[in-house]
């Protein structure tokens, strides 16, 4: 059975940025934006009408702060709901206060688009982990971990010698964007590169945990690699 997609939320005061976030959260599978609101109450209204998963949540609302809707929300809504906080808010009170009501991902904007995309797959994560472990069973530590635990984001090394990093996220980009794995010539032809400089870019992304490479075995010769992204 096909598990349903994770309902989202988008809470920004700007609308273009509000836009901007709900695009690129209806590009990941797992989940589906069922509304947006550009102040605090809208917001508060639309959790109780709409019931989300998540929440991304920006701080400063014109007529309440998101910290506010935050507190409100964990005193008035009896279902749990997972926020992402993503503002421009980076004082220290903020984020402590962020934190003592649940926030477990705060994004300082401005962020890429990869950093939000490796927090709603974390989220994704996290309630594929409580699915896994709702049979009612007594949990074993790795569980409890697996689900309180926030893991932090994947780092990736510096880059090596003779790569730069404008093409290796037009490299990532056609990875995430491609419905099926590809080889190094495939990749090299869409980003208009050689089939050698190809390969060290996806190379580098399967090192930093970015991608994944499993050998294709045909008819005849040395199995070609192909390449998937993890994000």
């Amino acid at each position: 059975m096909t598990q349903e997609r994770l309902r989202v939320l988008v809470v920004d005061d700007d609308v273009s940025v509000a836009l901007i976030h709900h695009e690129l959260v209806d590009t990941r599978p797992d989940f589906v934006v069922v509304g947006e609101a550009h102040n605090g109450a809208t917001a508060l209204t639309q959790i109780e009408r709409l019931d989300p998963d998540v929440v991304l949540l920006d701080i400063y609302l014109p007529d309440m702060s998101g910290l506010e809707v935050l507190s409100r929300l964990r005193l008035e809504h009896s279902k749990p709901v997972e926020v992402i906080a993503v503002t421009a808010a980076r004082d220290l009170d903020s984020v402590r206060e962020a934190r003592a009501n649940g926030v477990r991902h705060y994004l300082v904007k401005p962020f890429t688009a990869a950093a939000l995309r490796e927090r709603l797959d974390q989220v994704a994560r996290h309630h594929a982990a409580l699915r896994r472990n709702s049979l009612g069973q007594p949990l074993t530590q790795h569980s409890v971990d697996e689900i309180i635990a926030s893991p932090a984001p994947r780092m990736a090394p510096p880059l090596p010698k003779g790569l730069s990093k404008a093409t290796l996220e037009r490299v990532s980009t056609t990875l995430r964007d491609s419905p099926d794995d590809l080889s190094a010539y495939e990749v090299a032809t869409t980003v208009g590169m050689s089939r050698v400089s190809a390969r060290r870019y996806l190379e580098h992304l399967v090192g930093c945990g970015l991608a994944s490479v499993s050998p294709r075995y045909g008819t005849a010769g040395r199995p070609e690699n192909r390449y998937r992204s993890t994000l």
